[in-house]
């Protein structure tokens, strides 16, 4: 262990909450049936979804990458942040209230009322293979990246197979109520040490104006010219929307909390509170690794920023608390990823497979395919190791992968005409010319098109699966009156809305609160444009 980072206090510290993480999931565990271990019973009231969605978004992983990025790039890592409030007041309005009418457990299944089986089948295949790169492997290296500042000695492969070991403790036996549950904690943890260590970090700098004085101005401004490296300002316009919309509103690993609210109200609530509780990540997430310019001029690697702040700045006891939170929450956000895996698994394949299981035999293939997936993950994660940044790891990767998944949720939703045949055949294409991408950056770069930046190529993309889409649809069979009627909006929905709305506190009213949250996410993105 390297005592000049640690003491054996902040190590006791870390074991017992660690510990306690695991039994307090366990307590709050519940897998009497499907319904309960994948979806917590469709109980949760709205501050739980809300934080829950919250902690799921800010891990270990969000933490690191966020600070790395601003390190190293500036603030303009925060669009992906900010767009998340206006991506989930879209959210709220249009897609939330079919994914809780139709009743489903899984997004794909959702595609599946929609168009046909096979689109089903091709989305859940993805999710999963999106699940073990990005969400699972990606916070297994996260917390690795932190133990390794800690214990030097011991080899990556043990830190990787014990952090899985913690993270599969309570996800296989406790399901998704445990994984929530334990999230809420780690959440609060988590924000409460963020702000301390940004206190900190600010002293220690000695002033906002130390910080310009070693920080180019173009550092602390949202909106870049065209050919900045990080965000610019076409990609922020187009690119990050199009990733935002595939995070929040298609990825069963975040749609999945929305699903356990207990009604409606309680789902779009909880998708507003989370959007609100993503804006002041600018404050004490993303301005320590712009301050941290001052103090670590040299660092190698930019995603050892915020353990490096932790170590430094804080005393004996506190590091070791927001350790164990910042390991906890990575544990959480690992368990969740793979709940939803399991429950992509359980819910798309084998119950169509096998119709005859019950849910506890369900349940028990869901706790099976849970072993295998972090088996998986834990083998993919040190290939991150060979990119730039965990950061920009995790945001290629899904600009690759989202933009025809975007595309028959859009489309589907609010074109009639939208079919089967558009659906697949624009799925099967964006991902062969995902996987031609793919190949050229690793494999030939010197291509142009291989250096375009991924906030380019994901509209792109999605411009050439449109195409597809449509004349797919024209040329094939019309869908169903069923599928046009139950899953494409309509005028008559939001009028019969505003009638039941009437009589409602305006505390209460949706519309207005999602009126609240955009002014005031317009007002911080004015103030650091």
């Amino acid at each position: 262990m390297n005592k000049d980072l640690i003491n054996n206090l902040d190590l006791l510290i870390m074991v017992v909450y660690l510990i306690g993480m695991i039994f307090y999931g366990l307590y709050h565990s519940k897998r009497q049936n499907s319904e309960d271990y994948f979806l917590a019973g469709r109980s949760m009231t709205w501050p739980i979804v809300g934080i829950s969605l919250f902690a799921a978004n800010i891990s270990s992983t969000t933490l690191i990458g966020l600070a790395g990025d601003a390190y190293s790039t500036g603030i303009s890592v925060y669009n992906y942040e900010w767009m998340a409030a206006v991506i989930l007041v879209f959210f709220s309005i249009f897609f939330l209230p079919f994914y809780l009418r139709s009743g489903v457990f899984t997004m794909p299944e959702f595609l599946e009322r929609r168009y046909d089986r096979r689109s089903r089948y091709y989305f859940s295949f993805i999710t999963l293979v999106g699940n073990i790169l990005i969400e699972t492997a990606a916070g297994l290296y996260a917390g690795s990246l932190i133990l390794k500042l800690v214990f030097p000695d011991i080899s990556m492969t043990v830190i990787i197979l014990i952090l899985a070991f913690a993270a599969a403790a309570y996800t296989i036996p406790g399901g998704l109520s445990s994984v929530v549950h334990t999230e809420v904690v780690q959440a609060i943890l988590l924000f409460a040490g963020s702000l301390i260590l940004t206190y900190v970090t600010y002293q220690a700098v000695g002033g906002w104006e130390n910080v310009m004085a070693v920080t180019p101005s173009e550092m602390v401004s949202l909106i870049r010219p065209m050919d900045d490296p990080s965000v610019p300002w076409t990609g922020l316009l187009f690119g990050v929307p199009l990733l935002g919309f595939y995070f929040w509103a298609n990825n069963q690993f975040m749609v999945q909390r929305v699903l356990t609210a207990k009604d409606l109200n309680h789902g779009r609530w909880g998708a507003l509170f989370a959007g609100l509780l993503k804006l002041p990540v600018l404050f004490f997430m993303v301005f320590p690794g712009t301050m941290a310019r001052v103090l670590y001029p040299n660092l190698e690697n930019p995603d050892t920023v915020f353990p490096t702040l932790v170590f430094d700045l804080l005393p004996a006891g506190l590091v070791g608390l927001l350790m164990a939170g910042l390991l906890a929450a990575m544990s959480s956000s690992i368990s969740a990823t793979l709940n939803s895996a399991s429950t992509l698994i359980t819910m798309d394949f084998v119950k169509n497979l096998k119709p005859g299981l019950n849910s506890k035999h369900l349940v028990r293939v869901g706790q099976f395919a849970t072993v295998i997936l972090v088996l998986l993950a834990a083998a993919w994660t040190p290939q991150i190791e060979k990119f730039d940044s965990l950061f920009k790891y995790l945001q290629m990767v899904v600009g690759l992968i989202a933009p025809p998944v975007v595309v028959v949720f859009i489309w589907g939703m609010f074109w009639k005409k939208g079919n089967a045949d558009g659906s697949f055949y624009s799925l099967i294409s964006g991902f062969l010319v995902a996987v031609v991408l793919i190949i050229l950056k690793v494999f030939m770069p010197e291509i142009g098109i291989s250096q375009w930046h991924f906030l380019h190529t994901a509209p792109l993309l999605f411009v050439f699966c449109s195409m597809v889409y449509v004349i797919a649809s024209i040329n094939g069979t019309p869908p169903s009156t069923e599928a046009v009627a139950d899953y494409t909006w309509n005028n008559k929905i939001y009028t019969d809305e505003t009638a039941s709305l009437k009589g409602m506190p305006w505390y209460k009213n949706y519309r207005i609160l999602s009126i609240f949250l955009l002014i005031i996410t317009f007002i911080i993105v004015w103030i650091y444009r």
